[in-house]
């Protein structure tokens, strides 16, 4: 989608639709100039007893009073309760309403922007206009179930033009990166192997100017990753570490940071085999690699002032001849024995290697790992909410205002030390289990026991938000891109 800022008003559009919004209980929709055209928006608001919910929308045909032949008003709820993320959503639900209508350009008008931060303005709906336009359809051959994309759209924002401009190549490039994450964890589990990501990774790379490494089986053999090593046994497909690097153009008061992201590409359960209804959408189980991957790529392109480092952690979980099996006790690279308790609590043997590793060669100055982790984090928090685990306040406090920005919905979790008895039962250090209360906190306690206790560290469960099963009228069902966005703008801020 081809995105660009004008001066001009709505009236003057040419667009195949033209798109407004309107607060709840407002007589007018926001940011038209032209008196004619708000006056006829303003009738039909009242005629149609439009109220401006969130949910609500007017199509209204303009019978060639105006170049633009169709309008259509969005609702953005109560003004009160309005901020970048209600135009976020708002625009995706003007892409994915345009797409429905077969319109090819739209164009809308912003509020003015001496009313609002024309930056972040100009940002959010680019985000969301690119968001809502997504849709996976590499493998449909039937053009009749290809959804016609936005290929277009103006923004008529008023006097603020160069900030909303400013925005608007920034939302671009954070979408891109979210985008990037959707795609992979879209891609089939049989075509998305670790060598297949890994390429990926390798690609992206190239193109934004990071520096990229791959640790094959031998390499990883060497160095002693053995708990990951153990959870690929059952496939065919070799593991594989793909580690990126981003340096800022200055080292002046630069900080290394580490992103740490479980890939699992399929996640059968090992041996403790998951039931068939739970294994469709077992090729989100990287969601946290793809999240990794779409959040540096995005930040390369960005730009930041810290040294950031992206590690990905790829294997399958299969229930090959060599599978390892419940009752094992595993080696670690950090030296600490691991009993299986379950098969399927494969991610965090496969994270506790990558953040032990980091951790000691690295020596950054803080880390944070991404995982669809548990199933436990989404009894808590359902579907739409990842939990963040930490015990560093700062750290805390930071991701939490990082995803706000972005739109994401994380909360914060305990970690209470007494749950931490939990795993430390039987002949090894540490069982990679820990009973059926609180599975979320003793899965970011057993993470926790493999990174220096003074180092600062998060864990982001993404496991309710990384994979949606139904469409919303914002977006399609897939691959949402859980993290990378919230890792960005945290990362920026940082």
């Amino acid at each position: 989608m081809r995105i660009r800022v004008s001066n001009s008003d709505l009236n003057a559009s040419k667009a195949e639709l033209a798109i407004c919004f309107a607060y709840h209980g407002a007589k007018a929709p926001e940011g038209i100039r032209d008196a004619k055209l708000k006056r006829e928006l303003a009738a039909q608001i009242k005629a149609e007893r439009f109220q401006g919910r969130r949910s609500d929308q007017l199509l209204w045909s303009s019978n060639g009073r105006f170049p633009a032949r169709r309008f259509l008003i969005l609702g953005l709820g109560k003004r009160s309760k309005s901020d970048d993320q209600t135009f976020r959503s708002a625009a995706a639900r003007a892409s994915r309403a345009a797409t429905k209508l077969g319109a090819g350009s739209i164009a809308l008008a912003l509020p003015d922007g001496k009313k609002v931060d024309a930056d972040e303005l100009g940002r959010a709906v680019a985000e969301g206009l690119i968001h809502g336009n997504y849709h996976y359809d590499k493998y449909l051959t039937d053009a009749d179930r290809r959804p016609p994309a936005v290929k277009s759209a103006e923004l008529c924002g008023g006097a603020a033009k160069a900030a909303l401009q400013r925005g608007v190549r920034r939302g671009e490039k954070t979408a891109g990166g979210v985008q990037l994450a959707r795609d992979c964890v879209n891609e089939p589990p049989s075509s998305l192997t670790p060598t297949a990501m890994a390429n990926i990774a390798k690609r992206e790379a190239k193109r934004v100017g990071l520096s990229c490494r791959v640790l094959s089986k031998p390499e990883l053999t060497k160095l002693g990753m053995k708990a990951l090593l153990n959870v690929s046994r059952g496939s065919a497909a070799p593991p594989k570490v793909v580690h990126l690097v981003y340096k800022p153009k200055s080292k002046r008061g630069a900080k290394k940071i580490v992103l740490v992201g479980k890939g699992v590409t399929f996640d059968s359960g090992g041996l403790n085999l998951k039931p068939s209804s739970a294994m469709f959408t077992m090729k989100c189980d990287m969601g946290g690699s793809a999240a990794v991957l779409g959040a540096i790529v995005g930040l390369a392109e960005l730009g930041c002032k810290h040294e950031v480092h992206a590690i990905l952690g790829l294997v399958e979980n299969m229930t090959g001849a060599d599978s390892y099996k419940p009752g094992d006790i595993l080696e670690s690279y950090s030296g600490k024995t691991i009993e299986v308790g379950n098969t399927d609590a494969e991610g965090r043997l496969v994270l506790c290697d990558l953040l032990a590793w980091a951790a000691k060669t690295l020596k950054p100055d803080c880390m944070v790992d991404v995982a669809t982790l548990t199933g436990a984090v989404v009894v808590a928090l359902g579907t739409e909410a990842s939990g963040l685990f930490t015990r560093h306040d700062e750290m805390r406090d930071g991701l939490l205002a990082g995803a706000a920005a972005a739109g994401e919905k994380w909360w914060p979790m305990p970690m209470y030390d007494e749950y931490l008895s939990l795993l430390q039962h039987g002949p090894a250090d540490l069982h990679n289990i820990g009973g059926r209360w609180g599975g979320a906190i003793t899965a970011a306690l057993f993470l926790g026991e493999f990174v220096p206790r003074d180092m600062p560290w998060a864990h982001v469960d993404i496991a309710g938000p990384a994979f949606a099963e139904s469409d919303t009228p914002e977006r399609h069902d897939g691959g949402t891109g859980a993290g990378a966005a919230g890792l960005i703008r945290w990362l920026e801020s940082y």
